[in-house]
């Protein structure tokens, strides 16, 4: 039996009263306030040079958006296009374990401020347990 890859809902394995402390609360920066970050999630994202070291919870905000385009005539970014990009991006950072919590997390934050950014409904199917 493999592995599914790709970004689930589903396979988030955070409490969700902690999730929702996160989405309702205020931004601290510390990255580690968001579901699925501890310390050894934080020093691989923080790994990289320029842009490429995320070190807080605004710019992993910022590159959840970043990953919302490029957008063209013949194609949109959306919302499933979106949370793909940003589990795979985490991926190559090196994060290994709730990349989908992280993004369940960011994605949800983020649509509170932007709505229309996440809709959690296209992950929906007969066994919903969230």
């Amino acid at each position: 039996m493999s592995d599914a890859q790709g970004y689930d809902p589903k396979r988030s394995r955070v409490n969700d009263d902690t999730m929702m402390d996160f989405i309702r609360g205020s931004v601290t920066g510390d990255i580690t306030e968001v579901p699925g970050i501890g310390p050894a999630a934080a020093k691989k994202l923080a790994a990289g040079e320029g842009d490429e070291a995320v070190t807080n919870t605004y710019q992993l905000i910022g590159k959840f958006l970043m990953l919302k385009g490029p957008d063209s005539d013949d194609n949109k970014v959306e919302s499933m296009e979106h949370c793909e990009k940003f589990w795979y991006w985490l991926q190559d950072k090196g994060i290994s374990a709730h990349r989908s919590a992280i993004v369940k997390a960011i994605a949800l934050k983020v649509n509170g401020l932007l709505p229309g950014v996440y809709d959690p409904d296209l992950y929906e199917d007969e066994d919903d347990e969230e």
